[in-house]
């Protein structure tokens, strides 16, 4: 799931599919979503003591609120921003779900998706969808806006998500063309209920992939006034925009009439309050006046507990934070000196200090809770090793100038550990001179993604699918905000890709994650592990690590 700068986000560039099972016959049978994961609620991991008012009942209706930070885009294919996306999933079905249990594709918009080799993809569209206008949902709403996101020069930020499919590379010329057509070569639009998608390559876990929301469909209203239908984007998901966005303000959701998917909603209506500080989100629910929190400033851990009980949670995650580095500065192109940056930093202690505990020490590229993560992998990279840090400093030539450190402002945790980081830097490595550029998600996220930082920065990836290669593709594949690139890696990726057997294909990705570690174009500091905290006004909460967010329409309310 990378993105601007505010977190859980930057997804960045490609999110190239992993590789998976024997090429054969690939088909995703319909289940009922709504069900099921209603069913997974009671099963969410709640500590504390026990509230003392029961959940709401399950009956339909009410209100409730969600906190939230300004999101960039509310235009699926236009953001990776899990703030944008928590909107999003409410508005928009897009073709396939991800089971809340263990990530496996499940059909949503689309009624089926089948292939006999694993490269060619039949997609079926669910009959009977309309976008909340009345316009009816067809293969060529998907076509339309895949075609979209996928064309270059428009600069969405899930361009890279597209990189799968065949003729992509038309669509985004290595050398800055002007592309010579606008539409995928790999889509092609059967009938108004098929659509035809043809990769690049096979790729077993192409599903998964259609499970993030730039592949959802969009209204014809989304290509005649992209800047308009940004602010009130119409969707094809349980609810519906009620007015306008209004800008660092709120954004409201009604239930969608008409709606006849798989997610029927609980609640009338959905309100967003967004805020530019945490802890103040978190005051306000502590007063009574937001219904959820995704994201509890880890400073105040213990108060969650304490005060809301059962009604905190802590789950694992697939984000993880990262120290990104600049190679196009040649100051940064010493892998020796890259690993001393790292081995410098106290992981430990900056997670009992900053986030008590509750963040866990990165020891690899890749979130523990994903099928392939490897204990250990960064082995002394990652270690807390001051002296041999300074050793490997001073073989690299020391570095000269001042050492900017880039953060968003969007969470008082930011500056709490990049302060930790620069004291030991100072300390450890000796660089005196460190200064701070700290400024909005939305200020950072384009000098990131246009390589114009002058020095680290804060880098933060969201899982879209549990898969080591969407950490590694994701992270540094093809125009990663790095800039750095090896044939060797690129190569292990691409036979991962198109391994035969899940085995194979992880022992691939493990050669390219051991490329990475070895190179260190960013450095691995810690994987979180996700707080959230509700009201005693709404029931059925569900947040699980493939949804930014809360499920929406699966929440109950307190009449």
């Amino acid at each position: 799931m990378l993105s601007p700068a505010p977190s859980p986000v930057p997804r960045t560039a490609a999110a190239a599919p992993a590789a998976g099972r024997r090429a054969g016959r690939a088909l995703l049978a319909l289940v009922p979503l709504v069900a099921l994961v209603l069913a997974l609620v009671p099963g969410c991991a709640r500590h504390g003591a026990d509230d003392s008012l029961p959940d709401p009942p399950a009956v339909p209706g009410g209100a409730y609120t969600v906190a939230l930070t300004e999101p960039d885009h509310l235009t699926p294919g236009r953001t990776t921003s899990s703030y944008a996306l928590q909107v999003i999933q409410g508005l928009f079905d897009p073709p396939v779900s991800l089971d809340p249990s263990d990530g496996h594709a499940v059909p949503l918009a689309a009624e089926s998706l089948t292939s006999d080799d694993q490269r060619v993809w039949t997609l079926r569209v669910r009959p009977g969808g309309t976008f909340h206008n009345g316009e009816p949902v067809t293969a060529r709403s998907f076509a339309a806006a895949w075609n979209a996101a996928a064309y270059g020069p428009n600069g969405w930020g899930s361009n890279g998500y597209f990189s799968q499919i065949a003729g992509y590379d038309e669509l985004n010329p290595a050398d800055g063309a002007q592309p010579t057509t606008r539409e995928l070569p790999g889509v092609e639009v059967v009938d108004d209920a098929t659509l035809r998608v043809t990769l690049s390559a096979p790729f077993s876990q192409f599903p998964m992939l259609l499970a993030f929301p730039a592949f959802a469909p969009l209204p014809s209203a989304a290509f005649t006034d992209p800047d308009g239908y940004d602010r009130h984007p119409v969707g094809n998901g349980p609810y519906a925009m009620d007015g306008d966005w209004r800008h660092n303000l709120r954004i409201d959701l009604r239930r969608a009439a008409g709606y006849a998917g798989l997610r029927p909603p609980m609640a009338d209506q959905v309100h967003f309050r967004i805020f530019t500080s945490k802890d103040t989100a978190f005051t306000e629910l502590r007063a009574g006046h937001v219904d959820f929190m995704a994201s509890v400033p880890a400073a105040r851990a213990y108060e969650a507990k304490r005060t809301f009980g059962r009604r905190y949670s802590v789950r694992p995650s697939g984000t993880m934070d990262y120290l990104g580095l600049p190679l196009w500065d040649r100051r940064y192109a010493n892998p020796e000196l890259r690993r001393a940056l790292s081995m410098a930093i106290d992981r430990r202690g900056i997670t009992r200090a900053v986030f008590n505990e509750v963040f866990a020490p990165a020891d690899s590229l890749v979130a523990a809770m994903i099928p392939g993560h490897r204990a250990g992998a960064c082995g002394d990279t990652c270690a807390y090793r001051p002296a041999e840090a300074k050793e490997l400093f001073d073989r690299a030539g020391g570095f000269t100038g001042t050492l900017e450190l880039y953060f968003a402002n969007s969470d008082p945790t930011y500056e709490q550990w990049m302060t930790a980081v620069a004291n030991e830097l100072r300390q450890n490595l000796g660089i005196r001179d460190i200064a701070f550029r700290k400024m909005s998600g939305a200020d950072l996220g384009p000098i990131l993604n246009g390589r114009k930082a002058t020095g680290p920065y804060r880098q933060n990836w969201v899982v879209d699918y549990p898969s080591v290669q969407n950490y590694l593709a994701g992270l540094l594949g093809r125009d990663n905000r790095t800039g750095w690139s090896n044939p060797a890696f690129d190569d292990a990726l691409a036979r991962g890709n198109a391994a035969a057997t899940p085995a194979e294909s992880i022992a691939h990705y493990h050669e390219a994650e051991d490329i990475a570690l070895t190179e260190l174009p960013l450095i691995p500091l810690w994987n979180w592990q996700d707080q959230t905290v509700w009201s005693s006004r709404i029931g059925n909460v569900l947040v699980d690590p493939y949804v930014a967010g809360l499920h929406l329409e699966a929440v109950t309310v307190r009449h």
